[in-house]
């Protein structure tokens, strides 16, 4: 098989792999914004409130910080530093292209979804300022840690000798993400176990694309 019949699968695969989870999210949507709205919402807003009801200021701090280690800004820069300095120190665009289609990928599917979805955000007062109204689903700061931090671990154990030691508070992330947004009132629980479920699939599938293709390249250094 040539290079260029290669990377035409590995596009088709990927094309394929995101269409499928778009549906699949924009159908989860419609079903909680539309014929479950009055089964999902009570419990969603229930939780919501129960959590709002214990808020200190320690822990609006606390949320306040693990909400903006997601911040898409942050999640883009992490994604640009560690894919520039890879792409520097490995010699291979791959680092390139495996974050660009993470990150791209991601944020053009929460735009298609939050542009169909509306979803008002939960009955609570919300922490974190300036956020759309009606955006709640799904979580954008959930899906960028899992396809930034975690996504990160996983190219550092395939490419950098040892790195499984070490690399694993990076799939930790997620777990300080999660009840910080969950804790500002920024999203219902199903906005965030949305993007728990689309988000590392969508990272195993440009992993199993892209490294496997670097494996088979000989570009990967065995730990």
């Amino acid at each position: 098989m040539t290079d260029t019949s290669s990377r035409r699968d590995a596009a088709r695969t990927l094309a394929i792999a995101w269409t499928l989870l778009l549906l699949g999210v924009l159908t989860v949507g419609w079903l909680i914004t539309h014929p479950l709205e009055s089964v999902v919402d009570p419990w969603d807003d229930s939780v919501e409130r129960w959590i709002a009801e214990r808020r200190t200021p320690g822990l609006d701090l606390a949320a306040s910080i693990g909400s903006h280690v997601a911040d898409t800004v942050v999640g883009v820069a992490v994604a640009v530093v560690v894919a520039l300095v890879a792409w520097r120190r490995q010699h291979s665009r791959r680092p390139l292209v495996y974050y660009s289609l993470l990150v791209g990928g991601t944020l053009v599917l929460y735009l298609v979804v939050t542009h169909l979805i509306t979803r008002d955000r939960p009955p609570v007062e919300i922490l974190d300022p300036g956020l759309v109204p009606d955006h709640s689903f799904p979580s954008g700061h959930v899906a960028t840690a899992i396809v930034v931090y975690c996504a990160t671990a996983v190219h550092l154990a395939r490419t950098v000798p040892g790195a499984r030691r070490w690399v694993w508070p990076l799939y930790l992330v997620p777990l300080v993400v999660i009840p910080s947004r969950l804790y500002q009132g920024a999203h219902h629980p199903t906005d965030v176990l949305t993007s728990l479920v689309f988000a590392p699939l969508w990272v195993a599938a440009v992993a199993h694309v892209v490294l496997r293709r670097s494996d088979e390249s000989g570009d990967r250094v065995e730990p």
